[in-house]
């Protein structure tokens, strides 16, 4: 596949690098010509300097014959009109864009391209970490209705089964982190001591499922 990057920064130059190991063939856009430096002499591909935005210079990466298209420049309007321009006027389908400010992300999100909000997402997990509570929502699905979320488990959830957390409290566990690694629950899984839990749920459920999740199981006498 063809793959545009606008964007040649510490993530866009790590991306090219990575994809043409895969195989893949790849076209990186900067401003700043001294930017590509950091592609080094083995990169094979395409240096092309420009606005990424810009039609004629998404034309010359080779946007028309290209199956996805990466925007991660350090501006977030750069980013989203060079992936709206991507999508809407060359019609590619994998389409992302890295957004700094979160509150953007999610109004971009629902415009069906997909962000990510890098530094808010690495400051969010270790603050979950420092002070767990509630939920915190990972990924939504572009009509809002639908999200992944990490939620706080009671104690009290501690040795029993994932299938009775999921009939407690109508979510679906989409996949459990213990020890660092994530781990696909079966019906025989029983939670354990440091489990975190991402749960598929409806947004409007949320403060009901958090409420369930920290009050532990029914009948428990917690």
């Amino acid at each position: 596949m063809h793959i545009v990057i606008m964007g040649c920064g510490r993530v866009g130059a790590a991306l090219a690098q990575t994809l043409e190991r895969q195989g893949h063939t790849v076209a990186v856009i900067d401003q700043d010509p001294t930017a590509f430096r950091r592609l080094g002499s083995g990169f094979g591909g395409r240096r092309v300097t420009g606005v990424g935005f810009d039609q004629d210079t998404l034309r010359e990466a080779g946007i028309e014959e290209a199956g996805a298209f990466a925007a991660v420049s350090s501006g977030d309007n750069s980013n989203i009109i060079a992936a709206r321009v991507a999508r809407e006027t060359f019609g590619i389908e994998n389409v992302a864009a890295r957004i700094y400010d979160p509150r953007r992300a999610e109004v971009y999100q629902r415009l069906g391209i997909p962000t990510v909000a890098t530094v808010r997402w690495t400051a969010d997990q270790m603050l979950r970490r420092l002070l767990p509570s509630g939920a915190q929502a990972l990924w939504r699905d572009p009509s809002g209705g639908v999200q992944l979320a990490e939620v706080h488990t009671s104690p009290a959830w501690i040795g029993h089964k994932v299938s009775r957390l999921q009939e407690e409290t109508g979510v679906r566990v989409a996949f459990l982190t213990r020890l660092g690694e994530a781990v696909l629950p079966t019906s025989q899984t029983v939670l354990q001591e440091g489990d975190l839990v991402h749960v598929m749920m409806r947004t409007d459920e949320m403060e009901k499922v958090e409420a369930a999740f920290a009050q532990g199981p029914e009948g428990s006498g917690h």
